[in-house]
């Protein structure tokens, strides 16, 4: 089993031929402490405009060098190499001096001892030298990946990963700059069928000025970690504003009753309280509406088995429930037999008297109208995935028993 390590620097002179020397010391280690039987290094120079390439070139009877006459960023270098190696395992660190090759002998062997996919190795813990700064930023991430994904993670940027290449068309494609690895893990966390591990390595301070950009790359962070939350889990974000909505609504809903009971009367200025709670639910169920239809719709595209990856949930219960269609009907029947009297005066007279229709009708009816509609385009939606998802299917056997009886004949 052969390993690459890749190593992607830009304007990396002070700390580049160090790092090399510490990959080419460990080959050794790494070899006799794990499964891993051979070990390349690649070292790509990044558009750099100092020594680096200088630094790196008596090195390159042991090390390929790759040299990128412009930047193309952190992602692409670390890609490049990859392409380049028909290695089985992938590995890669940081120029700047921070990480001990060595360590490797760790993450390989966690890799595979916990049959996982992606090896990487923990700043997170109380030796670690980061930067208070990069921890505060680093834990935020890593919490909001936690939150979204089904598994506690710490460390959601770090430079020192091993991934089994068998693994990456499942994590393509992934950006080509600096949030290249808060990328990958999120796709590996949020991801159903791939396995990541963290264990604790020794940090210590970089040298030289570090490329990171604490508000640029904090956003580009926040994006590529929404983004795939969004590709594998859309529920997860879309669920958490759909409680927070759900929130919203009981507390001014309670406020109202509060209020009515305090008065005993309604006052003209509590529509805004019908009007904060009819938004708020009406948000909520069209949220947790596009969680369920998002989440269906990823099983679908990205499932082996499209049948077999359906994620339930009491939105996709009560879609799927023989007696739904009673839901939106009854919620219309209710609307209309509230405001009814209103249109009947209002047909009548041409006008509607407030003192005997009060504008509490037209809120209940709208907020029965407003689920109804929502529920029902979500049923009709739920019934086109399932039509494509028996269309899929299909095409699938077919495929297979082309290919089946291709193969027979020959």
């Amino acid at each position: 089993m052969k390993l690459l390590i890749a190593i992607p620097a830009l304007n990396e002179e002070s700390s580049i031929a160090s790092v090399v020397e510490q990959c080419l010391a460990a080959r050794a280690t790494i070899i006799e402490s794990t499964q891993v039987t051979a070990v390349n290094i690649t070292v790509v120079s990044d558009g750099s405009t100092d020594r680096t390439v200088e630094r790196v070139t008596p090195f390159t009877d042991r090390v390929e060098l790759v040299v990128f006459e412009r930047n193309r960023g952190y992602g692409a270098a670390i890609m490049e190499a990859w392409r380049r190696s028909d290695a089985e395992l992938l590995a890669f660190l940081d120029a700047d001096g921070t990480c001990d090759p060595r360590f490797f002998v760790d993450l390989c062997g966690a890799l595979v001892g916990n049959g996982a996919h992606i090896a990487l190795g923990c700043r997170m813990h109380k030796g670690s030298h980061m930067p208070f700064v990069r921890q505060i930023g680093n834990t935020i991430f890593a919490g909001l990946l936690t939150a979204l994904g089904s598994e506690r993670v710490r460390d959601s940027a770090s430079g020192m990963r091993v991934i089994h290449r068998s693994c990456l068309t499942r994590l393509m494609p992934l950006p080509t700059g600096l949030h290249f690895t808060p990328a990958m893990s999120a796709r590996a966390i949020l991801s159903d069928d791939l396995k990541i591990v963290e264990v604790n390595m020794p940090y210590r301070e970089r040298a030289g000025r570090s490329k990171l950009n604490p508000v640029k790359d904090g956003i580009r962070f926040l994006r590529v970690i929404l983004s795939a939350a969004l590709l594998y889990r859309p529920s997860r974000p879309l669920r958490i504003l759909a409680w927070a909505f759900t929130a919203s609504a009981v507390f001014w809903a309670a406020r109202l009753a509060w209020q009515l009971a305090r008065f005993r009367a309604w006052q003209e200025w509590m529509i805004y309280h019908f009007v904060v709670v009819q938004l708020s639910v009406v948000a909520g169920v069209l949220l947790f509406a596009a969680g369920h239809l998002g989440d269906k719709a990823v099983s679908i595209m990205l499932a082996g088995d499209p049948r077999g990856h359906m994620r339930d949930d009491l939105m996709g219960r009560l879609l799927a429930h023989r007696l739904f269609w009673l839901v939106p009907v009854l919620l219309i029947v209710a609307g209309t037999v509230v405001i009814a009297p209103a249109m009947i005066d209002y047909v009548a007279t041409g006008r509607v008297d407030l003192t005997t229709h009060h504008w509490s009708r037209l809120f209940a009816m709208s907020f029965g109208y407003s689920i109804a509609f929502i529920l029902a385009a979500a049923r009709l939606i739920d019934i086109t995935l399932n039509l494509l998802t028996d269309r899929l299917v299909y095409l699938r056997d077919q495929l297979e028993g082309e290919s089946s009886g291709s193969s027979s004949w020959r």
